[in-house]
């Protein structure tokens, strides 16, 4: 009965499906605009969704559909559907930062990375230490393990480092530099994931000496250690 009443509530004519597609559609759009679903989160499934918004699963599937063709979103294969953007004009600043060049991108985070981390060991508080040791300990623990079978595993362990780097710059508390950082996310997770991932590339003395300069509120030994994790990254180009 609750299936018949979407389908009778969104309607049987091209012209109302499509009306109730760019509705629903734009229910998806507000909640990751609030924040309800930051990029990096898997959004709810399926027939959660259904649930949520009134939505029958073909129009669902459309509107979810067109936020993925538009980049915001994006579908893992066994995985889910996760947040990659705000909205189409970070996307069209992530496409901005995929085709620049290399060396570009590297100096540019090393600008931005170097800076984060002596920010961070100036202004870090309690709840950034707590996240950084934890963020850290599973960034290290997912490294150490042997290299991913799988295409969802390597995805996996590509976002925990990219997670603990935003950590850091989360840690600055400087919300500028962490919104400029976001949209340099996406290609900051491909540069990660460019390069071989699990033990042999862990380097995880270096990212814990990155996090054990920031805790222990030293900004030019964090600086020191930031550059060290990024020469390290360097060395296999």
């Amino acid at each position: 009965m609750a299936v018949l009443n979407r389908i009778s509530a969104e309607g049987g004519q091209p012209g109302k499906r499509a009306t109730r597609i760019a509705q629903v559609t734009q229910q998806l759009r507000e909640q990751i605009s609030s924040g309800a679903w930051a990029v990096g989160d898997r959004i709810p499934t399926e027939p959660e969704l259904v649930e949520q918004l009134g939505a029958s699963r073909n129009t669902l599937r459309e509107a979810v559909g067109a936020l993925v063709h538009a980049g915001v979103l994006e579908r893992r294969q066994g995985s889910g559907t996760y947040v990659v953007a705000v909205d189409e004009t970070e996307v069209a600043i992530g496409d901005y930062f995929a085709s620049a060049r290399r060396r570009d991108l590297s100096e540019l985070r090393e600008a931005l990375d170097v800076t984060a981390a002596d920010l961070a060991a100036r202004r870090r508080d309690d709840g950034d230490i707590a996240m950084l040791r934890e963020v850290l300990a599973r960034r290290n623990e997912r490294w150490a393990a042997p290299e991913p079978a799988s295409a969802q595993e390597r995805d996996e362990t590509v976002d925990v480092d990219a997670e603990l780097h935003r950590a850091i710059v989360v840690a600055s508390h400087n919300e500028v530099y962490l919104e400029f950082y976001d949209l340099l996310l996406p290609a900051l997770r491909r540069t990660i994931g460019e390069h071989p991932v699990g033990p042999a590339s862990s380097y995880e003395a270096e990212h814990t000496a990155l996090v054990d300069a920031v805790i222990d509120g030293d900004p030019r030994r964090a600086a020191r250690a930031a550059r060290a994790v990024l020469d390290c990254v360097r060395e296999v180009d």
